[in-house]
């Protein structure tokens, strides 16, 4: 019998004031995006370009400076890079040049003068290898 009642105005209170509810609650929603999205501070990633190609100056294992004769670090505008057959993408964060791929991590210290420093373990232990950019490449002078 209460089902063929048509509705009632207290059920038009609740669906009402469930109405308003929802349009509160979105609109809350919509404000809480809007302050992450233009309330936080920008990422310090990626804010130098240091794409351009990097030739081995020096390397250093057990303390000692040898011939660098290793392929060039490649750092594409597209945040991709080849180190040696090694391909993968890279990440500016601060003072540092994040390197990956699907299995391997490393960090590069990017130094004055145009050099990005890579320290790793070897089969010979730690070695050194630091890649330097030649400033006339392609018309580029500007690097951290």
């Amino acid at each position: 019998m209460d089902r063929e009642r048509g509705p009632q105005l207290r059920d038009l209170d609740v669906e009402t004031l469930m109405g308003h509810g929802q349009v509160v609650l979105n609109l809350l929603r919509t404000f809480a995006a809007a302050v992450l999205f233009f309330g936080l501070p920008a990422s310090p990633a990626q804010t130098v370009d240091l794409s351009g190609r990097y030739q081995c100056a020096e390397a250093k294992m057990h303390g000692k400076v040898i011939p660098c004769t290793a392929a060039p670090l490649i750092l594409k505008n597209d945040g991709r890079f080849e180190l040696r057959g090694w391909e993968g993408s890279y990440l500016v964060n601060g003072e540092w040049v994040e390197l990956s791929d699907s299995l391997i991590r490393a960090k590069a210290k990017i130094e004055p003068g145009h050099k990005i420093v890579l320290r790793y373990y070897g089969k010979h232990g730690l070695v050194e290898m630091t890649f330097e950019r030649r400033v006339a490449e392609l018309g580029k002078t500007a690097l951290s």
